[in-house]
């Protein structure tokens, strides 16, 4: 049962961007705000700094100082969840919210999209994930493995995938085209560059390639084999969660929406319009 409290916070932290919706304790918005990623992977100090950091933004909206944590319920959707030690680390610095709910960001995106309802969800930002919820009220989860070994059909992918291809024109392995063109004098515009480069890219910065890959699509017959290939891996993170296409399936995330064009008629037939965000969706974590 939730503690009685004033606020209800709802965040959604990720590699690139942190999300935060202020709420009333009968549910309703009041106040949203973003921020830079908060995944567990960049440190458990910084997220919980980047996490409240954003929460006052969000209450300097409100034109209202932060209020005491102990008057607040806290539900996160959380990339780096997964590691159980950095999930427990993370509760235990918690500075002192009435109530904390924590799960990954895929959860969270899977309330959302289906207003805590049975349904699949396929979330693309800069990593991947697959999250179902049966009507039974049991739940799996499909990918998350991470970048470099998954993450399919995700921003840091297509970027490493676009890397690669630039890598392997630069070498004389294939023709330079549209998109590596684009990749490389975005790093730079040198093979030194674009050494230096892919020696220290993380996948957040992997990720902003992606709309290189996008732009290029059109006339690149690269780019556009890189994202019918994502579109093919989502589909089969899908398919891994419903097998007969039963449940109505959403596709959430920074790079959902972009790829809609790219998937195979057989997934698009199955997606519905997502109903709420992760943030809506770490709300109702609270109410869990």
């Amino acid at each position: 049962m939730l503690t009685p409290v004033r606020f209800l916070i709802g965040v959604d932290g990720g590699g690139t961007g942190t999300r935060v919706l202020v709420a009333a304790a009968d549910g309703k918005p009041l106040a949203q705000a973003e921020g830079p990623g908060s995944a567990l992977s960049l440190g458990i100090e910084k997220a919980w700094q980047t996490i409240l950091n954003t929460l006052g933004q969000a209450f300097a909206q409100l034109d209202s100082p932060l209020p005491p944590y102990g008057d607040c319920g806290l539900g996160i959707g959380l990339s780096g969840v997964h590691n159980s030690q950095w999930a427990q680390q993370f509760k235990s610095l918690s500075p002192g919210f009435a109530t904390l709910k924590l799960a990954t960001d895929g959860f969270t995106t899977l309330l959302g999209a289906h207003g805590g309802k049975p349904g699949v969800v396929v979330a693309l930002g800069t990593g991947s994930i697959g999250e179902a919820l049966y009507p039974d009220g049991s739940h799996r989860e499909v990918g998350g493995w991470g970048y470099p070994s998954g993450d399919e059909a995700s921003g840091a992918w297509l970027g490493q995938r676009a890397a690669q291809l630039t890598q392997m024109a630069l070498d004389g392995r294939n023709a330079h085209s549209p998109l590596t063109r684009a990749v490389l004098e975005f790093v730079g515009g040198s093979w030194q560059s674009m050494m230096g480069w892919n020696g220290r890219a993380t996948p957040a910065q992997f990720a902003q390639l992606a709309p290189l890959v996008l732009a290029a699509a059109p006339t690149d017959p690269q780019a556009d084999a890189l994202l019918r290939q994502a579109g093919e891996d989502a589909w089969a993170i899908a398919r891994a969660l419903d097998p007969q296409g039963e449940l109505p399936a959403a596709l959430c995330g920074g790079l959902g929406q972009a790829l809609h064009d790219w998937l195979p008629p057989g997934f698009r037939r199955q997606l519905v319009p997502a109903q709420g965000d992760a943030t809506r969706g770490a709300l109702l974590l609270l109410q869990r």
